[in-house]
């Protein structure tokens, strides 16, 4: 009787971790069919993010699809920043902790938040999107003095 006893708390746990597992693999799989028609994307606890031409979509993962989910086009963000623990970061100048999320300041609305849970990779992704936003903001400079001119 005492040895049950014993054992049953770890029976509680190894089920627990079971269906943590389970749970996860489930979140892992609806990210993959989400992301199929993306042409970059990446997945972690707190996040899904997709990028698809000028559009970036995001949202929170669940077993069966990402809920809450934001979609908004480069066009109308006006700049691109890291954000840790609620403060914009130099990308030269990492903190090691914190709570890090992409932060997009958009025309005509709220600055909206991607969060990671990884601080370097919330920097890559921010450079990454710095580096499209720039881009596409030349080629609109080339293409309006092309027309004026």
């Amino acid at each position: 009787m005492e040895r049950g006893l014993l054992w049953l708390p770890l029976l509680i746990v190894f089920f627990w971790l079971a269906w943590t597992g389970w749970n996860e693999y489930q979140k892992i799989e609806a990210y993959r069919r989400w992301a199929e028609s993306f042409d970059r994307s990446k997945y972690d606890i707190y996040a899904v993010l997709g990028q698809k031409g000028k559009n970036l979509t995001w949202g929170r993962p669940t077993r069966s699809e990402p809920v809450e989910v934001q979609t908004v086009s480069l066009d109308r963000v006006d700049s691109i920043y890291l954000l840790v623990d609620g403060r914009p970061v130099e990308l030269d100048a990492l903190p090691e902790k914190g709570k890090s999320a992409i932060a997009l300041s958009v025309t005509g609305a709220d600055t909206m938040q991607i969060p990671f849970t990884e601080i370097p990779l919330a920097a890559q992704w921010t450079k990454y999107l710095q580096q499209e936003l720039e881009k596409m903001k030349k080629a609109e400079g080339r293409g309006q003095r092309a027309e004026g001119g």
